[in-house]
């Protein structure tokens, strides 16, 4: 038993030795895509130069010393070492980063965040076990080599520390704009529990809420306004063999629709009835979809030409002509592709289109045939999208840096778009910001700031989303639906009324 525990550092050994050559090689020929890669990090983007040659040529000489017996017991405190970076680094991404990154190659492309949090944590305990064996083992005194490991922990623990604060990262920063917050615009009513936190609004009408989940898109949720009362039913496609990748929800009364652009498919049922067919196959590939009538839709899709984001008008009735591409509605400033992105939503009471940028300081108000009538400006002042992309060998597309974002989600009724945005202003609490989230709201109609309001988290946690009708704003909150009723300063301008502040185009 105690020569299988002595031989114990050497398997040791062997695993660190397999793992950092598979880890290494696996970088060296990905190489450009792992670079891509620590650029997205939070944490890595100002040092992603050297970082990324940096890993590789550690990894490879801790493979070396480990190799040799002489330098053995320096290549396990090395594994020790970098394993703990690792750790404290996904720990850190995991807990304190606002931009989670792609994976960074080698295993983590297999495991999820948390997964490669628990083996990292696994090889810490190895890379201990057979320091403390090897040291027994030459007769060192517990107090020596405890201090040379905690040593080794607090040092690789402290470095990664310190890339967390000083590296360069997308946050809250202040621009040069100010808001003015309205008084009371909305006064909490009540609140609904529901059965997990995936929930999404998929459609309203008079009477009922309509939820689709992101962990089970077949399930479509209907809730009475009231927040009352609430029924599920587990939809019943007429085709399943289709491969799904992002089954979505959205329902208009009175059909609801089930939808994967990247299949593609839609199929549709009416409301009450769980069996849904197929209305389309094969006819559009896109990665948003809006629903114009029973068999009319306004898309997003991609370029087959240029492989940019375009809108796309999309009529079952129209024979062979059934999409319509608009290219010229969505303006490129870098890529086409991310600095393109947005929310496209839909004022179905005013029969308006609205397409609201992720990453620049505007929006597009078209009408159902998406005639464009108005762009117009939020009121921060990015107006060229803060990105870095770069196209890789393969054709795709990938942020080489973590971007700006300005706009997170928006929702339309009546000529007022409500924004949630990203951007700090002047003269605005920090500590409001790390409690709540802010939305502005703007008039449709003509260039002109209604107003700001604050949405407070609850239990920590912040809204997935929000939906506007006549009265009320709905919002998720994890796992519940909270209604908000509005109040003057805003209903005044679902009819008429002057603006608090006017935005500048």
């Amino acid at each position: 038993m105690k020569k299988k525990l002595t031989q114990l550092p050497i398997w040791i050994a062997y695993f660190f030795i397999l793992l950092f050559c598979y880890a290494a090689i696996s970088k060296i020929f990905d190489f450009e895509n792992f670079q891509v890669q620590i650029a997205q990090s939070p944490l890595l983007s100002a040092y992603a130069g050297f970082v990324s040659y940096a890993v590789i040529i550690i990894e490879l000489l801790i493979v070396l010393a480990l190799i040799f017996t002489s330098t053995k017991r320096l290549g396990l405190y090395a594994s020790l070492g970098i394993m703990v970076a690792f750790t404290v680094y996904i720990f850190l991404i995991l807990n304190y980063s606002e931009f989670i990154p792609c994976s960074c190659g080698g295993i983590l492309e297999k495991l999820g965040w948390t997964e490669h949090l628990i083996f990292n944590i696994a090889c810490v305990f190895l890379a201990i076990t057979a320091i403390i064996i090897i040291e027994e083992k030459s007769s060192k005194r517990f107090s020596t080599y405890c201090i040379r490991m905690i040593s080794v922990v607090a040092l690789n623990t402290s470095v990664v520390v310190y890339l967390f604060f000083s590296s360069e990262q997308i946050i809250k920063k202040e621009n040069n704009f100010t808001r003015r917050f309205m008084m009371h615009p909305t006064l909490e009513e009540k609140s609904l529990q529901l059965s997990d936190s995936h929930y999404y609004f998929a459609g309203y009408d008079n009477e009922n809420i309509y939820l689709g989940n992101r962990k089970f898109p077949q399930t479509l949720l209907t809730v009475n306004t009231a927040l009352s009362n609430q029924t599920s039913i587990r939809i019943n496609l007429d085709n399943m063999k289709h491969p799904f990748r992002n089954l979505k929800l959205a329902v208009k009364a009175p059909y609801y629709y089930i939808h994967d652009g990247t299949v593609p498919v839609i199929f549709r049922g009416k409301i009450g009835d769980s069996k849904a067919r197929t209305i389309s196959l094969q006819d559009a590939y896109f990665n948003q979809l809006i629903v114009l009538d029973s068999l009319h839709f306004a898309l997003r899709t991609q370029s087959s030409e240029t492989q940019q984001f375009v809108l796309a008008d999309f009529n079952l009735n129209a024979g062979n002509k059934k999409l319509q591409l608009r290219p010229d509605i969505l303006q490129k400033q870098i890529d086409g592709v991310f600095d393109i992105d947005g929310s496209f939503i839909a004022d179905n009471f005013r029969s308006q289109l609205i397409y609201t940028y992720t990453y620049r300081n505007q929006f597009i108000v078209m009408d159902a045939d998406l005639n464009v009538q108005k762009k117009m400006n939020t009121i921060d002042t990015v107006r060229l999208a803060k990105i870095e992309s770069k196209r890789l060998a393969d054709g795709i597309h990938k942020m080489s840096a973590p971007p700006l974002k300005v706009n997170l989600r928006s929702a339309v009724h009546k000529n007022l778009l409500f924004n949630q945005s990203d951007l700090m202003g002047k003269h605005e609490s920090k500590k409001a910001w790390k409690e709540a989230s802010i939305v502005d709201v703007y008039r449709t109609d003509k260039p002109e700031y209604v107003g700001s309001f604050y949405l407070f988290k609850k239990d920590k946690h912040s809204i997935s989303d929000f939906m506007v009708t006549d009265k009320y704003l709905y919002v998720i909150i994890n796992d519940k639906i909270i209604q908000y009723q509005f109040t003057k300063p805003i209903t005044k301008y679902f009819t008429s009324g002057e603006a608090e502040n006017r935005s500048k185009e």
